[in-house]
């Protein structure tokens, strides 16, 4: 018993109805925890803290099933925690979502026949905010339907007052520290969000383009280029080749014409062309290719954008205002028509990127942008692992996180949109730039104006971990809570979110990591093993499966398939299976409390408990260590599939049955087993309640009166009066005992299977247990075998020895031994026939060289099988009597 529970005055009630039904309680038991205040966390508290954030949810967003699942386990953690004494804060709160939530309010101003021009940039991010107000943040109400133990007091969201204050603050300190620039570089630019967007937010895929080769220059001044991007051609200026390289070398410094233009372009030396890669000469646009832009930086060539911010064409001539796909298939034509094209190859695959959000092909741009200086700060997000200060678990995902970290470019944090945090610098009239600080006034006057940009909203998710907490005030929540204990996210996210923070928190905190442990997971999949995509037509909305089968159900699936930094495939099936188990839970519970489990009072001495009483206390010692040792070790898979196993297989399956018949007997044997039920039940709801919260809420409180699961004690090892030992109850002799019990039973059990008994069909035997441990347990052994006296006229048709024990059978009266022999002897035959010719055909070596590789799998599967069957048969004909 805890001591939360011990403090109720109530007794216990051993009310509960005769079915659960998760929708009738679920609920109702949240909104009660909440109301009491379970979830808060208090800085002014001595328990030591464990803190978790939320990875925060788009506002846009709404649940689905990587949410829950990785909700799932931040919970179990922080329950766990709860219940170990810490003073845990789960941080929620949610992302303003720059480009994705401008994209949703934009749409409902075009159902109105209107832009965000028309609003004007004020007006339009009022309407953002009203949207947010009516229809953001659904994915709070579905997180309570989850289960979610967050701190719903602390909920945070990316552009609330104190985190637009914390973003203005880190911008000030990283420009004063000159890690913040503005440049004008190469971009990744999505021509339908109309922004530029980060390297990590551009997904490649393979598309089906064309490879053209054509021809620059005339005469003895002719060199082939080829591009997958002809339309670019018209802002070539230079093309490059290898300095080694012998065939051009009379070319290097000359002017060669650039076809449909008026204009001649340099050729130039550059070692970063490959000579062996198709012509061994390319053509150079600085303004829309990031290798090209380091070639022309090196070799002083312009860049020329020909194209607007929408990818439509603006170099002046016949191809002026078509959109690049359009052009790029009128300069072939034109090309062509002149003579130019040599090659053309199509369909031509090869890597595209997509910007991430709206999936339109992006476009290479020179724009002018503001920037992060990185490399110090990866070198230090870098140098926090390798030194220890921060542990990537599993430990095979840290390659992933240093080839990331060591090969930073700079980040590009300025996005051309109106909804998100506009950077605080401001321009005057005679070229000044003023970056200014969260305490400070901005210029006024005449020609004095703010940046229009924003910034990418990784840059204010990057400080989730400290501007929660209040930062850059030295707040008590800051003092207690940073760093974060651990961090669980998705390995997918590594790189744009678990980076960031690292940077930003070992920045801002004076190099104080923002978490002690990265903890990653993998990705949701469908049961075979696919992506979850609405072109593959298998999306799953988790509030389904919660509607038919309960929460708890969907939890405990979601967690015994989370192996950690791997994905993890989910069936309809599986979460069905997990409403079976909580099914389960429920119906042993109440059979036990009719039965007189309680809590009540302490454990008896060991001397007056039975041998299964003792294997019981000792099996739950074992599991109680188990556990807690695969949640440290974040092996969530693992803990669930031992719990399952434990309250499924040896509690409700064999502890339960095997005591039935104490129970019936009465007597202080009955009340000793009934204590000890009462004991293992309130061990073992507590520890599944992390996984299942809700229907160990109810019969926990209904087996003990306690308060609530939610503040009981964390199980910690039994101790049974008269047998202490360091660690808990242990009693090894007490589980050989009920393993060679276990053994006899399982093995009477397959015999009466395999002679097609009915479950229940009663059996006359003998049992010679004498000798053996098994002795007292023969009222069992014949309970849950349904095998009665032998009465006078047995015959022993079938004698079963086992670990020790004799159990003879008459199946005289149950089965046609003969007719059964003559079945059993039918089926060998066709499986001993079934072996010749498996093994005839896998020792002809014409046929293994011939037969393509699964025919020959399949044949050899067939031998094993047939092998199986013949070792099977054999066995039961041995145990039938002659006929």
């Amino acid at each position: 018993m805890t001591e939360n529970a011990q403090q109720q005055p109530t007794a216990p009630s051993t009310e509960l109805p005769t079915q659960y039904a998760p929708a009738e309680v679920e609920g109702q038991l949240y909104e009660r925890w909440v109301e009491r205040g379970y979830f808060e966390a208090d800085a002014k508290s001595e328990k030591p803290p464990y803190t978790i954030v939320i990875p925060p949810p788009n506002v846009t967003g709404s649940l689905h099933l990587g949410h829950a699942f990785e909700h799932t386990l931040i919970d179990a953690l922080t329950r766990r925690k709860r219940m170990q004494g810490y003073e845990t804060l789960w941080q929620p709160g949610m992302d303003h979502a720059g480009i994705a939530t401008q994209n949703v309010v934009e749409r409902e101003l075009g159902k109105e026949g209107k832009s965000r021009h028309d609003l004007g940039r004020e007006a339009f991010v009022e309407r953002v905010w009203q949207w947010k107000g009516e229809s953001g943040g659904q994915i709070s109400g579905q997180m309570r339907r989850l289960g979610d133990g967050v701190a719903w007091s602390r909920e945070r969201f990316t552009m609330d007052e104190g985190l637009s204050q914390a973003v203005q603050t880190i911008f000030k300190r990283l420009y004063d520290d000159e890690l913040i620039y503005r440049a004008e570089r190469i971009i990744n630019w999505c021509p339908r969000c109309l922004t530029a967007i980060s390297d990590i937010e551009v997904e490649y895929q393979d598309d089906d383009g064309e490879l053209v080769s054509m021809k620059y220059g005339d005469g003895d001044e002719t060199i082939v280029v080829a591009t997958t991007r002809a339309e670019t051609m018209l802002g070539d200026t230079a093309v490059a080749v290898h300095p080694e390289d012998e065939r051009y070398k009379h070319l290097v410094g000359k002017q060669i014409k650039l076809p449909l233009t008026d204009r001649t372009i340099p050729v130039v030396a550059d070692a970063h062309v490959d000579p062996e890669f198709g012509t061994g000469a390319v053509k150079v646009t600085p303004a829309h290719d990031p290798n090209d832009f380091e070639i022309g930086q090196r070799h002083d060539l312009p860049s020329i954008a020909v194209m607007d911010e929408h990818a439509v064409i603006t170099a002046h001539g016949p191809f002026q205002g078509l959109d690049r796909l359009e052009a790029r298939s009128a300069i072939v034509a034109a090309l062509r028509a002149e003579g130019r094209i040599v090659a053309e190859k199509r369909p031509y695959v090869h890597s595209v990127g997509h910007c991430s959000r709206c999936k339109t092909t992006i476009e290479p741009r020179l724009s002018m942008q503001w920037w992060v200086k990185v490399g110090p700060l990866a070198k230090a997000a870098g140098d926090a692992v390798r030194d220890g200060k921060v542990t990537i678990h599993p430990q095979e995902m840290e390659k992933r996180y240093f080839d990331w970290v060591d090969n930073l470019h700079d980040w590009c944090i300025s996005r051309q949109l109106w909804w998100g945090h506009r950077i605080p610098v401001w321009y005057g009239p005679e070229g000044e730039v003023v970056c200014v600080g969260p305490d400070e006034e901005p210029p006024s006057g005449a020609g004095w104006h703010q940046d229009p940009d924003v910034l990418d909203t990784w840059f204010s998710s990057g400080l989730w971990p400290f501007s929660t907490l209040g930062w850059p005030e030295q707040t008590e929540s800051l003092a207690k809570f940073y760093p974060n204990s651990v961090l669980l996210t998705g390995y997918d996210i590594l790189f744009f979110w678990v980076a960031r923070m690292m940077m930003f928190g070992l920045y801002a905190m004076d190099g104080t990591p923002p978490f002690h442990t990265i903890a990653l997971h993998g990705m949701v999949r469908d049961q075979n093993g696919k992506k979850m995509s609405k072109s593959f037509g298998n999306v799953v909305n988790p509030l389904d499966w919660m509607d038919k089968y309960g929460s708890d159900a969907l939890r405990f699936t979601l967690a015994r398939g989370a192996n950690p930094g791997v994905d993890v495939p989910i069936g309809e099936d599986w979460v069905q299976g997990s409403r079976n188990f909580a099914n389960k839970i429920w119906n042993a519970t109440r059979f036990a409390l009719m039965n007189g489990a309680t809590v009540e009072g302490p454990l008896p001495d060991a001397s007056q408990m039975s041998s299964t009483d003792r294997w019981i206390l000792s099996r739950l010692n074992s599991v109680v260590a188990e556990v807690d040792a695969y949640y440290e070790d974040y092996q969530f898979a693992k803990l669930s599939d031992a719990l399952f196993h434990f309250a499924w297989d040896e509690v409700f399956d064999w502890y339960v049955e095997l005591s039935k018949t104490t129970f019936l007997g009465g007597g202080e044997p009955a009340k000793v087993s009934g204590r000890v039920l009462g004991e293992v039940l309130d061990v073992t709801l507590r520890l599944l309640h992390p996984i299942v919260p809700f229907v160990t809420e109810t019969l926990w409180t209904t087996l003990t009166g306690g308060e609530s699961v939610v503040i009981a004690d964390w199980p910690s090892a039994v101790l049974v009066p008269g047998a202490d030992a360091p660690g808990g109850f242990r009693d090894a002799g007490a589980e050989r005992e009920i393993g060679t019990l276990q053994q006899v039973i399982t093995e009477v059990r397959r015999f009466r299977a395999d002679q097609g008994l009915q479950p229940g069909q009663r059996v006359p035997a003998r049992l010679t247990l004498d000798g053996t441990a098994l002795a007292p347990h023969e009222a069992a052994i014949r309970q849950l075998l349904r095998l009665t006296p032998e009465g006078d006229a047995f015959t022993a048709t079938a004698t079963l020895p086992v670990a020790g024990a004799t159990v003879a059978l008459d199946l005289s009266g149950t089965i046609d031994v003969a007719a059964e022999r003559k079945r059993l002897a039918k089926d060998l035959t066709a499986a001993e026939k079934e072996k010749a010719q498996a093994t005839a055909k896998l020792g002809n070596e014409a046929f293994l060289a011939k037969a393509p590789e699964q025919v020959v799998d399949k044949i050899r599967g067939r031998l094993s099988k047939a092998e199986e069957d013949i070792t099977r048969l054999r066995t039961q004909l041995d145990k039938l009597p002659q006929a």
